[in-house]
């Protein structure tokens, strides 16, 4: 069954991306270990068996290597005030595909083909599907009508009871619930992670980092 891939991304900007990183971390490190996370997410999902792999993306993309994966997917402008804004009209903008729709974003590096394919499972699960990140916020969002996605307007985004605020707005669907990942906040988190998936991007760009190693 075919499926939307929907990846909320931020070009990797300094001073833009992965601030909690700052410091140990120089902007431009941070930036480029964000820049890592999000190649190693979009080859996962380009690499998904049944996926349509489209990207809500914020910011002007100034690296060639992220403006040569992007070409591989269908690109559409992130757009609202708050974070739950933008991911409700991202959801409402890829509806026009018919599709069911997995939204994940760009801070889980250690995601696989195999995961997201089973996470995408439809057949499998009545309506919704979340999963749950460590530090109680979500990590992925499958949604058979994307148009429901609505229903996060009203959800406080980046804090501790993110994940189960937004499990009681699923309230009334079937929910699956997926695995829980650790995603990339803070160098401990990106360490963890980079030690799940050692032979990838994300890994090589943290241990180029000098500040990581003092």
């Amino acid at each position: 069954m075919r499926f939307c891939l929907l990846v909320m991304a931020k070009s990797p900007v300094p001073g833009q991306v992965k601030t909690r990183l700052c410091p140990p971390l120089s902007p431009e490190e941070a930036a480029d270990v964000a820049a890592a996370s999000l190649l190693d997410t979009l080859d996962a999902a380009l690499n998904t068996p049944g996926a349509v792999p489209v990207v809500a993306l914020a910011g002007v993309v100034r690296r060639e290597d992220v403006r040569d994966a992007l070409a591989e997917c269908v690109v559409i402008p992130q757009r609202g005030a708050s974070f739950a804004e933008r991911l409700v009209h991202a959801h409402a903008d890829i509806a026009r595909f018919r599709m069911p729709v997995l939204q994940i974003g760009m801070d889980t590096p250690q995601v696989t083909p195999d995961l997201l394919a089973s996470c995408a499972s439809f057949g499998s699960f009545g309506e919704a599907a979340l999963g749950l990140a460590v530090d109680g916020g979500w990590w992925a969002l499958g949604l058979r009508d994307p148009l429901r996605a609505g229903v996060l307007r009203d959800v406080p985004m980046s804090r501790a009871d993110t994940g189960a605020r937004t499990l009681e707005a699923l309230h009334g669907m079937e929910v699956r619930m997926l695995p829980v990942l650790s995603d990339v906040d803070t160098v401990a988190d990106a360490r963890a992670v980079a030690a799940q998936v050692p032979g990838s991007r994300f890994a090589a760009a943290l241990l180029d980092v000098v500040a990581v190693a003092r």
